[in-house]
Order: C-alpha cells, then structure tokens, then sequence
C-alpha cells in the first residue's frame, strides 16, 4: 500500500467514481489510476467499488471505511510535509482557496499580486464557486481555506477568523426613476421593480428575502448570477435594479450605473477566513490572511490553530475603511 493509491482511491470516490475526472484530477493517466487501484484491492483482498461492467457503480461498505482512513493518512502525510517546509524556511507551494466569484475578482486580486512578489515559488490557484458549494470543497480537504460571508455567525467548519465587514448597494443606470429620489431610499422603492441579484438571493434563508419579507415586500427577479459583473452588466442591460456587495461597485461602473443607497436596507455581512484545524498552515498562507486584513497577525493565526485561539478576533472594519488604510499603506 502505497501513499499514491491512497491518493488515488480518494480522488475516485470525489469524482463520483469517474475514472477519467479523477486521472485528471490527480495528473495521472486513466489506466494508470485503473492499474493502481486492483494492486491496492488485491493486497487489500476485497473491492473497494462495486462494478457495472467496465464501470464503477458504487463504493462498497469496507471500501468506505478505507476512504475514511485514507483522508487521514493522506492529510497528516501532507501535514508532515508542510512542517518540514515550515521548519526548512521553504517558500515553495502551492495555495487553493475556495471563494466567492465576488472575492475573487474585488478583493483577492490585490493581495494575491503582493503575495506573489513576496513568495514567488508559491502557486496560486481559486476555486470561486457559489456560497452552498465553498464549504463542501473547504470539507473534503480541497483547499487550503475558504473565504465566505454570512449575516449571522461564524460558519462551522474548521477556525473562522473575520476579516472585514460589507454591504449590499442598490444601483441603477443613469436616467432610471429612481436616481432622481428626492428621499433616502427605502424598501418600499423597490416593492414594484424587478431585482438582479445573486443567486443565493433566491434561497429561503437568504437574508435579502428575509429584509424584504420583514417590511411585508415579495422581491421579483429578473435574473440572478453569481458573478457581480453580469450582475452589473444585466442592470445595463436594463433588466432591473441591481443590488449586490458594495466591494464590486468600481469607480468606472460610476461612469454609466448610479449607486442610489443600501446599506442600512440590508443586514451587513462578515468575511470569513476559515482555515483547516486539521492542517499545518503554512506560512504564505497565513500572509495572505494578513494582506487581506491587516489587523490581524500571522502568529496569532499559528497559534488558533494548535489550540491557542484569542478571546476576541479584532473587530473586523468595514470594506471601505479597510480600502482606505491599505491605500495609506500603501502610499
């Protein structure tokens, strides 16, 4: 038995049994996985997937039990690996980040280039998905850490550290009714427009809908997406009012979209830096932590993890007070 059928046994079970998806995964070739798992099943003296033909069907109970212990093998192996590195001084590696597509196009950009001019060797690679998806892939060991929002508390998984605090704004194009308001916008504005919005505005839990329903408004929308920009784009289009993270209204889309209000319409929202309690962290991983928001020190990260965790994170700032000071900074 070897660490690279262990690999490859696991990179099966989360492919869904697709032998192709799996080689990919794991950078192997497709009969090179096949041969790799009957060596591990022989030795074993049982399958570890029930068979449809040439196809895996189904994961058998005593192959469950072996994935389950794979994890673990296979997570402390790289857990030795990354404290070696870190004892070494070792700069090399590579970072997978599970996040929002929001994230990832307003707020990483910024502190993955600084991250990358001080850790040149470190390979950078993101996942952003949807808000349901983060945490399945943050879970089964897929990244390194995840960076995700909620209204309400911390999420469950793993060591969650805040980062900074956000809101949602309502925006227009130019010439809509609703730039010319000669009041404070309110839910009621709204009531009768359609909205283009996340995806995840659609969800019951959503706290937007929730916001809504709480002044007695049933929100309609045109159309949703993950992805602020198509949201912005959409709102060209004249599709509806947009409504979205403050983080993904630029100075350029000032150009041709009014920001109209929102940001005492809708709860604020907290990102999240959740990190794995079960992995080494290594050290670029926790600058990166530190470039996002730098009120918080890298040692202190170090210390959560093997139990040390403080009484009180520091109160995450607001997006734009975090912008402001990182500009000083950086001037």
């Amino acid at each position: 038995m070897t660490l690279i059928q262990l690999r490859y046994l696991v990179a099966i079970f989360d492919a869904g049994l697709n032998i192709t998806q799996a080689a990919e995964h794991v950078h192997a070739t497709q009969p090179g996985l096949s041969k790799q798992l009957k060596q591990l099943e022989d030795e074993l003296g049982f399958q570890l997937f029930a068979r449809k033909g040439k196809s895996l069907s189904a994961i058998t109970p005593a192959g469950r039990q072996v994935i389950e212990r794979a994890r673990i093998i296979l997570a402390e192996a790289r857990n030795i690996r990354a404290l070696a590195a870190n004892l070494r001084g070792d700069d090399k590696g590579e970072l997978t980040i599970a996040t929002t597509h929001t994230q990832a196009r307003f707020v990483l950009p910024h502190a993955i280039v600084a991250l990358k001019q001080r850790y040149p060797e470190v390979d950078v690679h993101l996942k952003p998905l949807g808000d349901a998806q983060i945490m399945g892939l943050f879970e089964r060991g897929q990244a390194d850490l995840a960076l995700i929002s909620t209204t309400g508390a911390a999420p469950d998984e793993g060591l969650s550290v805040p980062l900074f605090r956000w809101r949602r704004v309502v925006v227009v194009p130019n010439g809509h009714r609703l730039a010319a308001l000669q009041h404070p916008l309110a839910l009621s504005d709204l009531a009768n427009e359609t909205l283009v919005s996340y995806e995840s505005s659609l969800r019951a839990e959503s706290s937007l809908r929730r916001a809504f329903a709480a002044a007695g408004i049933v929100p309609r929308f045109s159309c949703t997406s993950r992805d602020a920009d198509l949201i912005k784009t959409y709102v060209r289009a004249g599709l509806g009012v947009g409504v979205f993270a403050d983080m993904a209204f630029t100075a350029e889309d000032a150009n041709d979209l009014r920001l109209i209000g929102g940001g005492g319409l809708f709860p604020e929202c907290t990102t999240w830096l959740v990190l794995r309690r079960d992995r080494v962290l290594r050290g670029y991983a926790a600058a990166l932590a530190e470039l996002i928001a730098p009120q918080l020190d890298q040692r202190d990260l170090q210390r959560a993890l093997v139990g040390e965790e403080p009484e009180h994170w520091p109160q995450p700032p607001y997006w734009s007070e975090l912008q402001a000071k990182i500009a000083v900074k950086r001037a």
